[in-house]
């Protein structure tokens, strides 16, 4: 290796260091060193260097946190040591008795007063993760207990877990722990999804079982889940005594521990811990369904033993659950923007704690009315999943009346009469109707003039439909042309001269939004809002957007394939060119980023940078490409236009020779921007 090579190499030793350091300080100290801006300088300047040199990343490196290419399926992983289940505590009682056990087992007088470890239990999904000379090897579900699956290049997504434990670490140690999101990322991913038609989840704990368990880990990798780790499996060499000094331990080694875990010394401080934690938990940005009560002494757990699969030294505490009683009344088909009927059960008014009233509940699709039986006239247990969306939990079997008959969607659209349809692969039932269909109209002008969107006031749902009704719109655009119907709009119910004016004056205030609230409010199926800024950000205006290729639009970072299809297929519809033919008449001029491009002499031009550029930097070379219209893309494909080489040029390179794709040296591409300047 030459000297050049050896330099590059221990640099990027040194940047896998410092960026392992940060992210032991931000995760696991909760005490960030560096400012996010000078981590991301220094992950890309990492990641330029292992783009270069394949040779030179490593399998610990922080840049192995992107997603990888699809798995057709998960394989098995086998545990070395059983992932034990807990037996369940309900009450003071039950948390009594199981003292009394561990004392009598152990051979201790009624008043000795054993040290308990008390933590949160986490509403996760519980994961095993395996490190070989410190290094993260497999991470797997808990599956049965013995058996999982492997789940490696999902969990390599989440930042929060380290891929290479500090100094001190078993030469093999299984770490058990839980993945869990929080409550602000639930509330961003079920926006994200009903924004593009998709089913929402029914709590964070759905949310994150379905995010570790997808075949496709750049899904994972766009979801932020995180993880508490609290336990070992198998380990090669003893390295605790207890469990508090277990928590310490992997704390030290960089693993994220929960810092509310609590050394009780009797059985009377872990009940005042637990009514502590209760006060506490609706404060907590993530949810828990309980307390895990542990012996603390290892030797005594060892005494202890297990019975089957279940450990005498542990038990899990669970809340009273906040769930209420009611029946329901009624269950119909919702249509939304996108044609998807979302079952949805009408109940009797029920009180849920701490003093919320639900009329109404969500059933998904389906599949999971179907899993839990649920009919018109059935009594059920309601709850607020994550304490958030009202979900039936069960049917109370014991009440349910003769004569009730499951409960099947329709075979038609309730808005339009049409034959529904399910897509094969998918859960949810769709309206194929989407020009005729009053409801998904309504759903996509409601969308269109929303606050997020182009925040149109004065104009709400019960207008959209009035006006829709009257045949006065049949699509966003028409909105626009409103002000040429102004004798029709006067004869509307509750429609008065001065809030005519005011609607009016609004929907001409709206015509130039910014460009990505406009990309937003067009309701492209998978393009939510921080989808639509990227779209803004990488193309610079609508025209560009329309008319991008799916390969085009994949290079794109933070859009994936069906993303990208989606647009294309937006795009290409007959109604898409009429709804923007009346937007363009009408005069809506979206503005496009500040950062947009100033020049189109680059327009459909696609670049790629290898290697070290001299005169700039590559961040700099990738700006100057997208103000004049470009597009600055990572990876070289045959899509690609031009691959700008410098010094020690790697695989890239190579690709673009193979694919035919021109080549040129850093001064032939600042020659071409200053003869299109």
């Amino acid at each position: 290796m030459s000297q050049d090579l050896q330099e590059l190499s221990a640099r990027a030793e040194e940047l896998r260091r410092q960026l392992n350091r940060a992210n032991y300080a931000y995760y696991a100290l909760d005490q960030p060193e560096i400012a996010d801006s000078e981590y991301d300088r220094l992950f890309h300047e990492l990641l330029k260097i292992e783009t270069d040199h394949p040779e030179m990343a490593t399998a610990d490196s922080p840049t192995q946190r992107v997603g990888v290419t699809p798995l057709s399926s998960f394989q098995r992983h086998t545990h070395r040591q059983p992932m034990l289940s807990l037996a369940n505590a309900f009450d003071e009682a039950d948390l009594r008795q199981f003292d009394e056990r561990c004392k009598r087992y152990l051979g201790l007088a009624e008043d000795t007063a054993i040290d308990y470890v008390a933590e949160l239990k986490i509403d996760g999904l519980s994961i095993s993760l395996t490190y070989e000379n410190g290094v993260l090897t497999t991470a797997s579900t808990r599956g049965d207990g013995v058996n999982g699956e492997n789940v490696t290049p999902n969990v390599k997504t989440i930042s929060s877990i380290p891929l290479r434990l500090g100094e001190g670490a078993p030469d093999f140690i299984e770490v058990r722990g839980e993945v869990y999101l929080s409550h602000a990322e639930f509330a961003r991913i079920n926006q994200a999804r009903e924004t593009s038609g998709e089913a929402v989840f029914a709590n964070p704990r759905n949310a994150a079982a379905g995010s570790l368990r997808q075949l496709d880990s750049r899904v994972t990798a766009g979801r932020k889940l995180t993880v508490f780790l609290y336990s070992t499996g198998f380990s090669s060499t003893p390295f605790a005594n207890s469990q508090m000094e277990l928590l310490q331990t992997l704390k030290h080694w960089g693993l994220r521990v929960n810092p509310e875990a609590h050394l009780c010394h009797g059985i009377d401080d872990v009940l005042t811990f637990i009514e502590s934690a209760a006060e506490r938990k609706e404060g907590l940005s993530y949810d828990i369904d309980g307390i895990v009560v542990k012996v603390n002494d290892f030797g005594m757990q060892s005494d202890l033993g297990a019975l089957d699969r279940t450990p005498r030294w542990a038990i899990a505490y669970k809340f009273p659950a906040q769930q209420g009683k009611t029946k329901i009344i009624d269950i119909i088909a919702q249509v939304g923007r996108t044609g998807a009927i979302t079952p949805v059960a009408l109940v009797e008014p029920v009180t849920l704690p701490p003093n919320s009233v639900v009329q109404r509940a969500t059933l998904h699709n389906q599949q999971e009315i179907d899993r839990k039986d649920v009919r018109v006239g059935d009594t059920v247990l309601i709850q607020k999943a994550g304490d958030v969306i009202p979900e039936i939990v069960q049917v109370v079997l014991a009440e349910r009346p003769e004569g009730s008959t499951p409960y099947l969607l329709p075979t038609e659209c309730p808005a339009c009469g049409t034959t529904v349809v399910r897509p094969e692969g998918e859960a949810v039932t769709r309206c194929p109707n989407k020009l005729g269909c009053p409801a998904q109209i309504s759903e996509r002008v409601v969308h269109f003039v929303g606050r997020r969107a182009m925040d149109i006031e004065w104009i709400g749902a019960e207008r959209v439909i009035q006006f829709i009704e009257a045949g006065l719109v049949n699509d966003a655009g028409d909105l626009y042309f409103l002000k040429d119907k102004t004798e029709d709009l006067k004869k509307l119910e509750r429609m008065g001269d001065k809030l005519m004016n005011n609607m009016l004056d609004a929907i001409e205030a709206s015509k130039t939004p910014p460009l990505n609230r406009l990309i937003f409010a067009l309701g492209i199926r998978h393009v939510g809002e921080h989808t639509a800024e990227v779209l803004a950000d990488s193309f610079g205006s609508l025209d560009k957007l329309k008319v991008a290729t799916v390969e085009e639009l994949s290079n794109v970072h933070e859009i994936g394939g069906a993303t990208a299809e989606s647009i294309v297929a937006f795009f290409g519809q007959p109604e898409t060119d009429e709804l923007l033919g009346k937007l363009a008449e009408a005069g809506v001029n979206p503005v496009a980023p500040e950062h947009a491009p100033q020049s189109d002499k680059f327009s459909g031009k696609s670049f790629v940078f290898t290697g070290t550029l001299e005169t700039m930097t590559r961040d700099d070379a990738e700006a100057k490409v997208k103000s004049m219209g470009g597009r600055a893309a990572g990876s070289v494909s045959k899509a690609t236009d031009y691959v700008v080489a410098g010094a020690n040029a790697g695989s890239k390179l190579e690709k673009a020779r193979s694919l035919g794709v021109t080549v040129m040296t850093e001064a032939e591409f600042n020659e071409m921007v200053e003869a299109a300047d």
